[in-house]
């Protein structure tokens, strides 16, 4: 702790014309670009104070991961490239441990809805290279379309280069922040406080952090042209829509693994995880096809992937999760098994039964299954092995929130309520160790009885 507030204080040797960054900015309270000097000062001042949450962000970004190295945070310190052009980007980070070589970073910013600009990133790593620097750290609201994808087209990093560029939204961040003060945990009483404080204004609203709020301009005419059946992949917004779509299903994984304290993440196929772009055509296919559009997000230890489909045509959002059925159990069994453990689920929440080889299930909403499971037994062929549970709700189509919820809303917020009413409620089955047989039990009884005369 000493040597963050330090730090804080202006003591050590920095360059004089460098304004440490303020736990408490003394900014503006208006928005724009005085509520991005708010967020960077007090995102950078957190990080020199709390260690564990600086190991957190910074460590597999290349820096030391000692405990007891010290971070510096500073802001919009001043620099003139080449040609003498002056630039202060937002923030700048150093990390120092013992006679090892001092690990830097600059920092770039947006909050709310403004993004970041190619020619502003590649003048950063122009200037970090110049500098004998380490890194170029990007933060906004937009979302990366993988992992090591930066979220803005242009921005330049060679193969080579030993200046790297790594990009966390605010949403990351807050995720991350949340992990280290409920999981990996923070000793220092004061210091976790101080992140709980950094949490809380980032969720708040006035930061300008943790939006995702719309779907963009082309969203009106998309939305109307897939109800309408018009769409083609041709169609001026459909890629955007997709692009977009992605962005809200990593969105919607960081803000439940802020809810539950897990790492959330999108379930990708090999060949999606390898070439963003197909993953992105993929969607903007589905889109024009069926006027959906589906996605899986996984959560640790629980029954099996949560499936999220919004149906645009129809306006409804479908979510479900499959569950392997009991092996070792009749069909009466089964269902009894799984509706003791949805006792509290809404009555309208609905279970698909699939029979040993049947292709189609047999459905009943919870309601029924508890009231009496007989008539859905009667329709089943053979033994349960698997089932669905669902949910149909009704889905908001608006472009962003207002008077009433937009689409993204809409969406997490369901997201949301069938984890807490489904998913975190079912555990998968597992089957009782084999028992041993009376007869062996004797057989061993008389054998040992033997041995011992």
């Amino acid at each position: 702790m000493l040597l963050s507030i330090r730090a804080l204080n202006g003591e050590g040797t920095v360059k004089e014309q460098w304004q440490r960054a303020r736990l408490i900015p003394v900014v503006g309270n208006g928005v724009g670009n005085e509520r991005e000097q708010r967020g960077t000062s007090a995102l950078l001042a957190v990080l020199s104070i709390v260690r564990p949450f600086s190991q957190e962000i910074l460590t597999p970004l290349g820096a030391s991961r000692a405990a007891r190295a010290t971070v510096e945070a500073f802001i919009e310190p001043p620099f003139k490239d080449k040609t003498s052009k002056s630039w202060r980007p937002d923030g700048l980070i150093r990390v120092t441990y013992g006679q090892q070589r001092p690990w830097v970073a600059l920092v770039e910013v947006k909050t709310g809805s403004s993004l970041l600009e190619a020619d502003q990133v590649n003048a950063y790593i122009e200037l970090a290279r110049d500098a004998d620097y380490d890194h170029v750290i990007t933060i906004s609201n937009e979302l990366a379309p993988s992992i090591g994808v930066h979220p803005t087209p242009g921005v330049k990093v060679r193969k080579n280069s030993r200046v790297q560029v790594s990009h966390f939204s605010w949403t990351r961040i807050a995720a991350l922040a949340s992990r280290v003060r409920d999981r990996t945990g923070v000793e220092d009483l004061e210091q976790e406080w101080i992140l709980s404080e950094l949490l809380r204004y980032l969720e708040h609203q006035s930061s300008g952090a943790m939006e995702f709020d719309d779907m963009g301009q082309e969203w009106t005419a998309t939305r109307d042209d897939a109800r309408a059946g018009t769409l083609t992949r041709r169609t001026p917004g459909v890629d955007e829509i997709a692009l977009r779509w992605d962005q809200l299903l990593t969105y919607a994984a960081l803000k439940l693994s802020i809810r539950i304290n897990e790492d959330v993440e999108e379930v990708l196929s090999r060949a999606h995880r390898k070439d963003p772009g197909l993953r992105r055509a993929d969607f903007a296919k589905e889109l024009v096809d069926h006027g959906t559009l589906s996605g899986e997000l996984r959560v640790p230890r629980t029954v099996g992937d949560l499936h999220v489909c919004a149906d645009i045509r129809a306006r409804q959002c479908t979510l479900a999760v499959p569950v392997h059925a009991p092996s070792d159990k009749r069909a009466r069994g089964s269902l009894t098994w799984l509706t003791r453990q949805l006792e509290d689920a809404p009555p309208n929440v609905a279970v698909e039964a699939y029979a040993k080889g049947a292709q189609r299930p047999v459905v009943a909403t919870l309601g029924d299954l508890r009231e009496d499971p007989s008539h859905v037994i009667a329709q089943l062929p053979a033994d349960i092995v698997r089932f669905v549970v669902l949910r149909r709700r009704e889905l908001s189509v608006n472009r962003r929130g207002g008077r009433s919820s937009g689409f993204t809303d809409s969406v997490i917020g369901q997201v949301f309520d069938f984890y807490d009413d489904v998913v975190q409620r079912v555990t998968p089955y597992q089957e009782k160790a084999p028992s041993v047989s009376p007869e062996s039990s004797r057989a061993s009884e008389q054998e040992l009885g033997s041995e011992t005369i």
